[in-house]
Formats: structure tokens, C-alpha cells, sequence
């Protein structure tokens, strides 16, 4: 039986970190359980960055982004030296279970230390939403509304303007913000990692509209999208591509990145649900003392996924919205 439960985020943050951080201290208090925040993830793990929490520790922070706990990256952590020094850091601070909210990065260095025999529950928090057994992770959703709220503002002044504008959006290997985002927007084009693309027969459907009286197009690109001449260059997709149009088609455009603006923000009704769910779940499973897990939200139902098996599958593309993206790019 659980006793003592650490509370850690880690990797990128995520909209939605904070409410998740309240409701597992909060539940943890409903079961008995004494809850611990780990502060700068697994590097404040290492160097015993710890101390108890209660529920005035997290009173207010339901509606703030980014985390309480902060966040940092440890490279040390990937060493066996470095998880043997987060288990006895654990072992000195009488913490028997551990709930961890982060990416997959994050999920993996869970498994790591269940597998050292710390029960371990993690919890989906990326806004990139790569993570499988979820259909939406925490923070995806606020993501995607500060692109369209970005997007919203640049077809105002594309609207005044003969020019083709391209957006560039967050996604080193996925391409779920730049899908929903460029559907949720109206975008004339969307480019993503999944989906090979070419670029002549992007000009000639911008020449084409123009033809037809269009006098302005928005193209949403993911920043993971293959890069022209291939290779990992410096400069972003979006300026190479922006660069092609205006030699190949003749048309002016503007680039805007929108960068880690993204991942910052109130989160959204989605994203508290969504934590808040998944964090009491969690903390339900270790107070029962099963670990090696990871819930997620399917179907609207919560579900609990071995961890090993979660992250040996891949995140794949709404199919649907794949196909309505090919659809409304032909019109």
C-alpha cells in the first residue's frame, strides 16, 4: 500500500500541467496519501529538489499555464549512475510511488524507474499530442486554439494584402497542431511530417486560385516537414518554402513562426477536464499500488496502458481529418 507519493513534470510544458499538479495532490490527500512535489523534474530529482505538499500549495494555479513544479532537462538522468541516484534519493525521502506528467521522453525515464522497482504511474502531457493510447494529451487542445487565435489575426491583414502567408508551427515529428490547427483555421495548405508534399503542385493551386480571384492564401506548416534539399538545416521550413513560392510562382509572401508562444497560455475548459481526470485516475491507481502505467482518455473513458506497451506504439493522424484536409486543399 502506497504511503508517500512524489509529484514530478518534466520536458516540455504543457497548458493544463498546473491542474493536473492540483487534483493529484488533492486526491493523493482523499486516499491518505502524503504528496511530495519534485521540483525541475528528474535533474531536481537527482539533486533532491523535494518537499511535502498540501492543498494550499496548490490553491489558484488551476487556471495558470506552464508548472508549479518547473521543468528541466537532465541528461545525467539517462545514465544508470544517474536513475540509481533518483531511486535512492526516493528511498531517502520514504516516497514509494512516483506520478509523472510530461511527454514521451518523460514517460520513458517513468518506465525506467519502475523498472527499478518504484511504482510509477505517468500521466500524457505534450502539446505536440504524440503520445499513443490517448486521444488527446494535455495541453494539445490550448496549443491549437493560440494557433487559430494567431492564425484569425494574420488573415486579417492577408486579407488586405496580395501575398501568400506561411505559418510555422510546433511539431519536430508530428503533425497534429499544424492538422487541427490549419482545418480549424481555414488554411489553404497544410504541410506536416507525415505526408510527403510538393511543392510545384503547391504553387500551381496558389496560381490557380489567384486566377479564380483569390488574393490571398494561408499555408500552415509544421516545423518537423521535410526541408527542400532535404537534410536538418538551420533555416525553418517555412522561410525555404516561403523562398520557393515567390521564385517558382511569383508571388509575394510573409513567414511567421509562432514558436514557444505556443506553449504558454490559460488552459483551456478541454485541457483542465482532461488533467484533472487523468491525474485523479492516476493517483487512484498507485493508492491501490498498481504501477508501470499511463492513463489516457479514449472515447471519452479513461483507461489505464502498461507503460511498455504505450510507448511501443505509434501516435497516428485522425484519418478523417487527414482526408477533409485533402479535400478542402482541392477546392
Amino acid at each position: 500500500m502506497a504511503k508517500r507519493v512524489g509529484i514530478l513534470t518534466s520536458g516540455g510544458d504543457a497548458p493544463g500541467m498546473n491542474a493536473a499538479i492540483r487534483t493529484a495532490v488533492r486526491s493523493a490527500l482523499h486516499f491518505n496519501l502524503e504528496p511530495w512535489g519534485i521540483y525541475r523534474g528528474y535533474h531536481g530529482l537527482i539533486n533532491g529538489e523535494l518537499e511535502p505538499m498540501d492543498s494550499r500549495a496548490v490553491s489558484g494555479i488551476i487556471q495558470r499555464g506552464g508548472t508549479i513544479l518547473k521543468s528541466a532537462r537532465s541528461e545525467h538522468f539517462k545514465t544508470p549512475e544517474g536513475r540509481a541516484q533518483a531511486v535512492d534519493m526516493l528511498r531517502r525521502h520514504e516516497i514509494d510511488s512516483l506520478l509523472v506528467i510530461g511527454g514521451d521522453g518523460s514517460l520513458r525515464g517513468a518506465l525506467s524507474l519502475q523498472q527499478e522497482g518504484i511504482t510509477v504511474v505517468g500521466i500524457p502531457a505534450t502539446i505536440d499530442n504524440d503520445i499513443p493510447c490517448t486521444d488527446y494529451s494535455i495541453g494539445f487542445d490550448t496549443a491549437v486554439n493560440t494557433v487559430m487565435d494567431a492564425v484569425n489575426k494574420i488573415r486579417d491583414t492577408a486579407s488586405s494584402h496580395d501575398r501568400v502567408y506561411l505559418v510555422e508551427v510546433m511539431g519536430r515529428h508530428s503533425g497534429h497542431i499544424a492538422l487541427y490547427s490549419g482545418l480549424a483555421c481555414g488554411a489553404d495548405v497544410i504541410l506536416i511530417p507525415e505526408v510527403p508534399y510538393d511543392l510545384d503542385q503547391v504553387c500551381q493551386q496558389i496560381q490557380k486560385a489567384a486566377q479564380a480571384g483569390k488574393t490571398y492564401n494561408i499555408i500552415v506548416v509544421a516545423e518537423g516537414v521535410r526541408r527542400i534539399g532535404g537534410g536538418n538545416g538551420t533555416t525553418s521550413p517555412a522561410m525555404q518554402i516561403g523562398r520557393y513560392i515567390e521564385e517558382k510562382a511569383g508571388i509575394e509572401t510573409r513567414i511567421t513562426i509562432l514558436g514557444h508562444i505556443q506553449r504558454g497560455g490559460v488552459p483551456t475548459v478541454r485541457d483542465r477536464l482532461l488533467a484533472s481526470r487523468l491525474a485523479y485516475h492516476a493517483i487512484e491507481l498507485i493508492f491501490r499500488g498498481v504501477g508501470g502505467k499511463m492513463v489516457g482518455e479514449v472515447d471519452q473513458v479513461v483507461k489505464a496502458f502498461d507503460l511498455d506497451y504505450a510507448l511501443a506504439q505509434e501516435k497516428q493522424l485522425n484519418p478523417d481529418y487527414r482526408r477533409l484536409a485533402a479535400v478542402l486543399a482541392s477546392l
